[in-house]
């Protein structure tokens, strides 16, 4: 090794460039990745070499150490390498083996530039030194979850290899499903040296279950024994999904020719391939690799995309390298007094020595942008590549084809990801595409991805055991074993889905007393099912045995429940439910009686505001109309007290109803106006009171739910509904004032006793119940106020089952195609009864109805009062009031002298208003002809004056 090696203090070489750097290698050779890495290394080194562009005559020294699979075997080999005072070392390709090296590297201060190490928990900051050239399976299992969720499945069970790389690709896998709403039902693991037995037995177990996306994340020496064992279990048919991490196309394309018997077993196989652009360097080192020198063989076989990542791993470090000498960087080393032999020690450890331009060489390395044969060479601040991407491939036939490819920045897409860089990222649900899949059993339909669990046992339902309103569900003696509305609706759902359903109903509680829904609810949401070995049981169903252990202990059994059960949210919160079949909503049920007949009815068709307003305006509009009449109409005048109240009350109450000739066209016109209203208030008036007085009015104590709120009487609920848990906990109303019934016949018992012989004052329970007990009861009964909840009825699942799902699409279909209504008409057909609770109060007629009347009213007598206002004062205007003042002075020529003439007061213009219309204009008319008097004096004296002698 030509470079310094001394201690940094002696060094008497370090500022001039060596002419040999050394490089370690380090990987499995004898296995898919291995051969595929050693020659492209070899290749590289020998290009940086020849290149005298780079290092500038520095000559790089490959040392290739075999790990040989083992990390034990890799440490020994990583120290022995570490011995070389090697500055940068390339691989391994085991995640498991980098994570052991990684130790070694960080205290050397070593960067190791690994080309296969996948797992993702090598990025964290634990491993400083460690640098991966590939994509990391972070990304992978990204990409696999956006499958997955662009296909709508929801469980995927996950096969893997019990190691560092199998459990940390799947432990990202799992958290990129959750983001999905996605999730792996089941971890299937193995060893990687477990025999073809061990995995069969690992597949029988798996396919047992009910998820049929299977992802296969394995090694890609021993992957293949997966599919084989898989093939020979018939589980590559139809309905299966499996899906393969890159290990699986590395094999493949590591292969010159697969034999068909390999392919045959992979049909319909869907796998992802590191995707690296179509460069010329990429053509270029294709068109090398079938004669490179170090192969084994000539042609294709070997390479794979790792190949391209090994070989740009050696570039990189040759250009970090320049950058890091140009720099002045110093290829020194020195000991570490840590690190030392104890007594009879064979470890050599003391012949270790730090790099001590390791750190400035790692930054380098971490800002190096370069492109290679696999792509673009740049690191993101997490020490990722950039634009990491992949084929989406789908193996049929005797190859595979490209059916989209997967980027971190667009995801899914059928164009090369770098054509969408130029673009704004779009990653939404309508954005994703991805072209057609030929799925396994050579079938294009996507599979639903699940079936029911093929461990022999039907779907189990529980069926609620009624004591009342059979009609929903009860027990029967067919074979199904259980009738009602609830379970038709059921049945035809079922029979809507484009698959078979093996399905036993079981009935829950004992018959004597309705079961607590919230309980069976419960019972399906712990999806425990424990099954027990029997032996010599007398000819007695197995499976029945079983249900009775299980009961005996409080297992559950359940996988759903059928029945009237009420969708509320601390149910949905522990099971998923279908889509509401029943409308359903909490009403009170309570006792009515026929109204009496009222004395005062007659005021009841409006309410106190309507009739102040009304009478408000039969007093102002006869003001108004005696104010447009006094002045002309002679009967409108008199002494004040005789207008005040004969007249007024005579103008608006008679006159105006009777129809009086008015003289006035103001008045006229308010009339009219008046008379339209009064028109639609009678008639209203009159169609309101005969509703009362001619319908049948029935009454009752209580008004709704409000009203049993406030009072302190017994309230009655159906045993087993949610309406206990409502009406105390949300109502809080006292559990004390609770009685609960069993049937109707136990409602109808408690109703006619009352409150205070025992019974009840109303009874609370859901829509469904309620009709059905209404209509035989003869009408006694009625719903008291409106419905104060809303609800519905649905069929309860365990959490995420896909079956749900699929059965709230048969009942929609049921809805719209009105079989849902047919069987709602068999069974809960039900007379109604026609008369309803007397609620007066919602019937009266309120302001709310006439107040735009009332303003037109309004306007027109404030418009008719302006007019007249203003006629007045124009009048008053031309009336001088020292005309009147000289003739009353001849009259009283003793006021005339304390009064002063052009004194006025409000009297005054009171009295002008009071006069007659007919005075006023001759009092005008009188005032003109004096006017004119005067003016012929003047003039006359004017030219008696002129005419005499000066």
């Amino acid at each position: 090794v030509v470079c310094d090696t001394g201690n940094v203090s002696a060094s008497s070489n370090s500022s001039s460039k060596p002419k040999v750097i050394n490089i370690g290698a380090l990987f499995t050779l004898n296995s898919v990745l291995g051969e595929a890495a050693n020659p492209a290394i070899q290749a590289a080194v020998d290009d940086v070499n020849s290149d005298p562009t780079i290092l500038n005559g520095v000559q790089l020294k490959l040392l290739i150490s075999d790990t040989n699979c083992s990390g034990f075997i890799g440490t020994m080999e990583a120290l022995q390498l570490m011995e070389s005072d090697v500055v940068v070392a390339i691989g391994p390709q085991s995640s498991g083996i980098a994570h052991v090296i990684s130790h070694v590297v960080n205290e050397l201060h070593v960067p190791l530039l690994s080309f296969g190490a996948t797992d993702p928990t090598l990025s964290s900051m634990q491993y400083p030194y460690f640098l991966r050239t590939t994509p990391s399976d972070h990304f992978q299992m990204y990409a696999i979850a956006d499958i997955v969720d662009y296909y709508g499945w929801r469980e995927v069970i996950a096969i893997f290899v019990d190691d560092d790389y199998g459990r940390s690709g799947i432990s990202v896998l799992g958290d990129a499903l959750a983001k999905k709403r996605a999730k792996i039902s089941y971890k299937a693991a193995f060893s990687p040296g477990d025999t073809e037995s061990k995995i069969n037995d690992l597949l029988v177990e798996v396919n047992l279950m009910e998820s049929r996306v299977y992802v296969v994340h394995v090694n890609p020496d021993t992957g293949l024994n997966i599919f084989s064992v898989a093939k020979a279990l018939n589980m590559m048919g139809s309905g299966y999904v499996w899906i393969a991490t890159d290990w699986l196309p590395s094999y493949l394309d590591s292969k010159d020719a697969v034999d068909s018997n390999t392919m045959n077993i992979l049909q319909g196989v869907i796998a992802l391939r590191h995707y690296t652009p179509d460069t010329d360097l990429k053509k270029s080192f294709m068109s090398k690799w079938n004669n490179l020198k170090y192969k084994g063989s000539a042609g294709h076989a070997g390479f794979n995309s790792y190949a391209l990542y090994a070989y740009d791993s050696v570039w990189l470090a040759a250009h970090a390298l320049d950058v890091f000498l140009n720099e002045g960087g110093n290829l020194s080393f020195s000991y570490d007094p840590k690190l030392h032999d104890t007594n009879g020690s064979m470890l050599h450890l003391a012949s270790l020595r730090v790099f001590n331009g390791g750190e400035q060489l790692l930054q380098t390395l971490l800002r190096m942008n370069f492109t290679g044969v696999s792509g673009q060479i740049q690191f993101d601040p997490d020490k990722h590549l950039v634009h990491p991407a992949y084929d989406v491939l789908n193996i049929v036939g005797t190859g595979t084809r490209r059916i989209g490819y997967w980027s971190n920045y667009s995801h899914l897409s059928v164009v090369p990801p770098e054509t969408l860089y130029t673009k704004p990222p779009n990653i939404s649900t309508g954005s994703q595409h991805l072209y057609s899949v030929i799925w396994p059993g050579d079938t294009t339909s996507t599979p639903r991805g699940w079936v029911f669990p093929n461990n022999g046992q039907p779907l189990r339902i529980a069926v609620p055991n009624r004591v009342g309103y059979k009609e929903f569900a009860s027990k029967d003696k067919s074979p199904q074993g259980v009738r009602g509305y609830c379970i038709d609706v059921f049945e035809a759902a079922i029979s809507l889905l484009p698959y078979a359903v093996p399905r036993t109903y079981m009935l829950y509680g004992d018959g004597k007393r309705n079961p607590s829904y919230n309980e069976l609810v419960s019972r399906v949401a712990q999806n425990v099912s424990i099954s027990f070995n029997w032996y010599n049981l007398d000819d007695r169903p197995l499976d029945i045995a079983n249900l009775i252990l299980c009961e005996c202990f409080g297992l559950s059994v359940y996988d759903a429940a059928v029945g009237d059960i009420t969708i509320v949210t601390n149910r949905t919160k522990i099971v998923d439910f279908t889509q509401p079949y029943m409308e359903s909503g909490l009403v009170v049920v309570a006792l009515v009686k026929e109204a009496k007949s009222n004395p005062w009815a007659f005021l009841k068709p409006f309410t106190a505001e309507m009739w102040f307003v009304t009478a408000l305006f039969f007093l102002f509009v006869g003001a108004v109309v005696w104010i447009l009449e006094h002045r002309i109409n002679s009967e409108f005048r008199g002494p004040p007290r005789r207008q005040l109240i004969t007249k007024l009350v005579k103008s608006s109450l008679i006159r105006l109803n009777a129809g009086e000739n008015t003289v006035s066209s103001l008045g006229r016109m308010v009339l009219i106006i008046w008379l339209f209203v009064v028109l639609i208030i009678n008639s209203s008036y009159t169609a309101s009171l005969t509703s009362i007085l001619t319908v049948q009015q029935l009454t009752s104590g209580i008004q709704g739910i409000d009203s049993l709120i406030s009072s302190t009487e017994p309230i009655g609920i159906q045993d087993g509904s949610f309406a206990l848990n409502y009406l105390v906990d949300e109502l809080n109303i006292a559990q004390s004032r609770i009685v609960k019934l069993k049937n109707p016949e136990a409602y109808l018992r408690a109703l006619k006793l009352g409150p205070k012989k025992g019974g009840v004052a109303a009874i609370v329970d859901e829509l469904p119940y309620v009709e059905l007990f209404l209509s035989n009861t003869n009408c006694l009964y009625r719903i008291v106020g409106p419905e104060f909840t809303k609800s519905g009825w649905g069929f309860a699942f365990q959490r995420d089952s896909p079956l749900a799902v699929d059965m709230s699409t048969a009942i929609l279909q049921l809805s719209e195609n009105g079989d849902l209504q047919k069987i709602h008409n068999k069974w809960l057909t039900h007379s109604e009864c026609s008369s309803q609770v007397s609620q007066v109060d919602e019937n009266q007629l309120s302001l709310n109805s006439f107040w735009g009347l009332f303003l037109i009213c309004g306007i027109a007598c404030v418009l008719s009062l302006t007019i007249f206002c203003c006629r007045v004062f124009t009048q008053y205007r031309r009336f001088s009031p020292e005309d009147e003042e000289s003739e009353i002075e001849t009259i009283e020529p003793s006021r005339s002298s304390r009064r002063s003439i052009r004194s006025t007061s409000f009297k005054q213009i009171i009295d002008f208003v009071d006069k007659k219309e007919e005075e006023i204009k001759e009092m005008l008319k009188r005032k003109n002809s004096n006017s004119n008097k005067q003016q012929t004096s003047i003039h006359s004296f004017s030219d008696g004056q002129a005419s005499s002698p000066s």
